[in-house]
């Protein structure tokens, strides 16, 4: 393996064989007692509980009962204690290994983690699938070469892209009824046609490989299904490590298109004064990331700051500030409107509300936030219904945007005039996205509930309302009743599960309701920006809500807005949108996941990289630009491999890939020498630049 690391010291190592001492003695007295027990005497079980017997060769030594009982083993009190000590001293060298392996291996190791974790990581590392039950294998991209006029066994992407979603033996689903095998079923169909990329040598997607490996041996092509290890060290070995090639070959992007790379600045860069909150320490970290040839930045510009205490009075001196600072070191800006709160969902790590004046008209009008079936309000940006209501102080939320987005085109005239400001990303939704509040963790959702539709406030009921009457159908201007919670299941419910209500007239109807009012919010929105911000690119930020993507209706894109179940493509709409106004797409779901979630994908009938694959597509379709930006931490080379191959893919027959990158986000973790390496080689390749090593 190529990660080594020696974290353990002397004195450790020396415990360690004193450990092993102590064993080898005791299992060599155990032996012996068991040899001497056929041929002994007056031998007794032990009363320890163990199953074993134990031989005293000293009568001296043994302890009466007073019931006539029989032997029992000498000092108890002795061999408990030296056991916790061997205990302790195991976990506290096992701690420094896993201390070692996080620190400077880079593996994302859980906290509770032993020593089957690192095998694992290890053999994931080395591209070897490793499946929850243990059972590992070679993934087919380390297969044998087949001899000359043999099949090689690998399909095309798009044949194996097929092959994966029709329906298979009940092993490929782990922990899923057989009842809902049949919701892969129709996910089949959808992906005719679609351009989908030959997977990686690298690639430890579980959806990128088969369960059974294949095997060449002979001139013929052999499938074998490895045991699960079950045996010793030594025969996980002999099944694992042998013949295991120690690099694996690594796509070369010398000489590819070149992708600017940005970082996206801390949450709380501009503290709640709009003032710049570590302006000396921020600048070195701007000259480290000068120094690798990163394009530019991208920062929050934050509503609740800007314009925080009255209407129309903005606050843009931290900002000014900022912008300065960037343009004297050469480099480009991103900007994001801004018209969420922060704090609360993962990542937040500081608190900025929306607008004083805001909060307080929410008070008295709480309707002007979503809310859901239970009356539950989320105030982490105004509900879509009141777009065109004048109750935030005589304006319509649509006219708070627009004067917010031309004073800071106004403020910043001059970076827009020498370019500075490269594009604007428009916030619409939570946390900037492109969709409904669906899952507050506030609120008590967790991974990987559905989560619940969000038009239950005054202005939604109103607007739903009005679109059942023009469709004839009074009655249905309500929402479903039987979609379960927050934490549900698809198939918990009636509405979401396999032939459920989703897909009848009353679900159509209400699904296309939801879905529309997403599409036109975003529609209202951009008009004005591409207004604001004329000559300058613009953008819009869509999630990538990908669990349950597996399933027929794709409840949690449904609860999102997102009208896309298996017999509709839902982000066609929303791409041609966004070229109406010629927006570029914002897309965060590119990077593959962490190692130790591969379990929890599977769980939630997730595929992260065919929802990827069908919204690029949508946007290449009516040809608009794609930005990209990852969705989890990232520091490993694998992760950083799996990134290139999408922002750039190597089959596709048009030579497309995206338009821009950005890194989520500029922290302590990614400044560490060995991450900041790994980071300073992405960039490089992503350039289109040649690295010295080739290998990983």
């Amino acid at each position: 393996m190529q990660k080594l690391v020696g974290v353990c010291e002397e004195d450790d190592e020396e415990e360690m064989e004193m450990d092993v001492k102590e064993e080898d003695e005791e299992n060599r007295e155990k032996q012996i007692a068991a040899e001497m027990m056929m041929g002994v005497d007056g031998v007794m079980p032990s009363t320890s509980g163990s199953d074993q017997f134990q031989y005293q060769p000293q009568p001296q030594e043994q302890v009466s009962n007073s019931g006539g009982g029989g032997a029992r083993r000498s000092r108890p009190l002795e061999e408990k204690e030296r056991t916790k000590l061997r205990e302790r001293h195991r976990r506290a060298i096992t701690a420094r290994i896993l201390a070692g392996l996080r620190r400077h291996g880079n593996y994302n190791l859980r906290v509770r983690a032993d020593i089957n974790d690192v095998i694992a990581a290890l053999a994931r590392e080395a591209g070897w699938v490793v499946l929850p039950d243990g059972t590992t294998f070679p993934s087919r991209s380390q297969s044998s070469t087949p001899a000359a006029g043999t099949s090689a066994g690998m399909t095309s992407s798009s044949s194996q892209m097929i092959s994966q979603q029709t329906p298979s033996p009940p092993t490929t689903l782990q922990g899923v009824s057989s009842g809902h095998h049949t919701t892969v079923e129709y996910n089949a169909c959808r992906m005719k046609g679609v351009f989908m990329p030959t997977p990686s040598p690298y690639d430890l997607s579980s959806t990128a490989h088969a369960q059974s490996s294949g095997m060449v041996a002979d001139g013929r092509e052999q499938t074998e299904r490895l045991p699960p290890i079950t045996g010793s060290m030594e025969v996980i070995i002999d099944k694992q490590i042998i013949g295991l090639p120690t690099k694996l070959p690594e796509r070369d992007f010398a000489g590819t298109p070149y992708v600017p790379v940005y970082v996206m600045l801390p949450l709380g860069v501009i503290n709640m004064k709009c003032e710049l909150a570590d302006p000396d320490g921020l600048l070195k970290q701007l000259k480290v990331l000068k120094s690798i040839n990163i394009d530019g930045i991208m920062v929050d510009c934050w509503w609740g700051i800007v314009e925080a205490h009255a209407p129309q009075e903005y606050n843009w001196n931290g900002y000014q500030r900022l912008f300065h600072m960037v343009r004297e070191l050469k480099l480009k800006l991103q900007v994001v409107m801004s018209f969420h709160e922060c704090g609360g969902n993962v990542g937040d790590d500081v608190c900025i509300p929306l607008p004083h004046w805001v909060a307080e008209i929410g008070r008295s009008n709480p309707d002007i936030f979503f809310t859901d079936r239970e009356g539950r309000r989320n105030p982490e940006c105004l509900s879509w219904g009141i777009d065109k209501e004048r109750v935030l102080r005589g304006r319509t939320a649509i006219e708070v945007y627009f004067d917010y987005m031309r004073s800071f085109r106004v403020e910043f005239d001059e970076f827009f005039e020498d370019g500075s400001i490269s594009m604007v990303e428009v916030g619409l939704g939570p946390c900037g996205e492109l969709r409904y509040p669906f899952c507050p963790v506030k609120h008590g959702w967790r991974y990987p509930g559905i989560g619940e539709f969000q038009c239950y406030d005054h202005y939604m009921l109103k607007d739903l309302r009005k679109a059942a009457e023009m469709r004839g159908h009074s009655f249905w201007a309500k929402g479903p009743d039987n979609v379960g919670s927050y934490n549900s299941q698809p198939h918990d419910t009636g509405f979401f599960c396999d032939e459920g209500d989703y897909d009848g007239y009353y679900g159509r109807f209400f699904l296309n309701w939801y879905s529309q009012v997403l599409v036109s919010h975003g529609d209202r929105v951009l008009s004005l920006a591409k207004l604001a911000f004329d000559g300058t690119c613009i953008a819009a930020k869509l999630p990538g809500i990908h669990w349950w993507y597996k399933t027929a209706s794709h409840a949690a894109e449904l609860t999102a807005g997102f009208y896309n179940p298996c017999n509709r493509d839902g982000y066609s709409a929303i791409a041609a949108m966004l070229q109406k106004h010629g927006a570029t797409l914002n897309f965060s779901c590119t990077e593959l996941h962490a190692l130790e979630q591969q379990d929890s994908l599977r769980e939630a009938l997730a595929d992260p990289q065919g929802l990827m694959w069908q919204v690029v597509n949508a946007a290449w379709d009516v040809c608009i630009p794609i930005a990209s930006e990852n969705a989890f931490l990232c520091h490993g080379r694998v992760g950083y491999n799996k990134i290139l191959d999408s922002v750039k893919p190597v089959n596709d027959p048009d030579g497309r890939h995206f338009s821009s990158f950005t890194y989520h986000r500029l922290s302590p973790l990614l400044m560490e020498r060995q991450n900041f390496m790994e980071f300073e080689r992405f960039v490089k390749r992503m350039h289109g630049e040649a690295v010295l090593d080739s290998q990983v």
